[in-house]
């Protein structure tokens, strides 16, 4: 008895650490997102979930495509950083469900210059880079032929290419990217579209610095989305809802002065 009692001693210890662990996890939410401002909101929900009993871990990621395939994967529990028409295209390539749980925030596109201080002054022939991803590649050419730089068969078409323009009066040059790499081309080329993420990461101001940006009425929202079977989850319902909280709103609007806007 003397020597057994050690050892049940020791196994309900062992039993009552897993318990606390089991609780832990439970508790947690992963959330992958791009470094800026996605990250940074979601820092300022984190201590309104913790009231709430839920433990947000912020996975911050670099790229587009691994916080939507380690999602799908179950790797992460949700992510934040995308629009509808990116995931749109996602899910088709890839053959994944991924799905909307709220809209947070738009981030006006813009285009950007260190050789030119406006717009009109481009040159014939100018070089121009752009995403390569299907959606934010139509989205600079939509802003491109909102401007009248370009002409495109449908003006309206979310999912136009360059094999799209009609017209191209400048004979401007493109060149597709990673969106993550176009703000080290901007002392290469003449122009630059950048995604307000990516341009505010590299200090740039998208209201002060941006040559041409879309209207505060952009449709492209950026979404906090999860999986069909972990939409519903308590915890992710309690992360939209502090996403969308008058405390984060103020904290955009405070924060970002218009390169980031509230989308409720």
């Amino acid at each position: 008895m003397k020597l057994l009692l050690p050892a049940l001693l020791a196994l309900a210890s062992l039993a009552l650490l897993a318990a606390c662990a089991g609780g832990r996890d439970a508790n947690r939410l992963t959330v992958a997102a791009t470094a800026v401002p996605h990250a940074e909101i979601l820092r300022q929900v984190k201590p309104l979930l913790a009231k709430e009993g839920v433990d947000l871990e912020i996975k911050v990621f670099a790229d587009y495509v691994q916080p939507n395939l380690q999602v799908a994967d179950k790797a992460i529990d949700v992510n934040y950083f995308q629009t509808k028409p990116y995931l749109d295209v996602f899910n088709r390539e890839h053959k994944t469900d991924l799905a909307i749980v709220t809209g947070v925030h738009i981030e006006p596109f813009g285009a950007y210059s260190r050789k030119h201080k406006r717009i009109d002054e481009l040159p014939d022939g100018a070089s121009v880079t752009l995403p390569n991803d299907p959606s934010n590649n139509s989205r600079a050419l939509l802003l491109l032929a909102k401007h009248g730089l370009i002409a495109l068969k449908n003006p309206n078409d979310e999912l136009a290419t360059l094999k799209d323009i009609t017209a191209n009066p400048k004979h401007l040059r493109f060149r597709e990217l990673e969106s993550a790499m176009l703000p080290r081309t901007l002392d290469e080329v003449d122009l630059a579209l950048i995604n307000t993420n990516y341009a505010l990461a590299a200090g740039l101001n998208p209201t002060r610095d941006a040559l041409l940006i879309e209207d505060r009425d952009s449709p492209y929202v950026n979404y906090l989305v999860a999986r069909p079977d972990n939409k519903d989850d308590p915890r992710v319902q309690k992360l939209a809802r502090a996403l969308t909280s008058p405390e984060v709103k103020a904290f955009i609007e405070q924060k970002y002065q218009g390169a980031v806007l509230p989308a409720f």
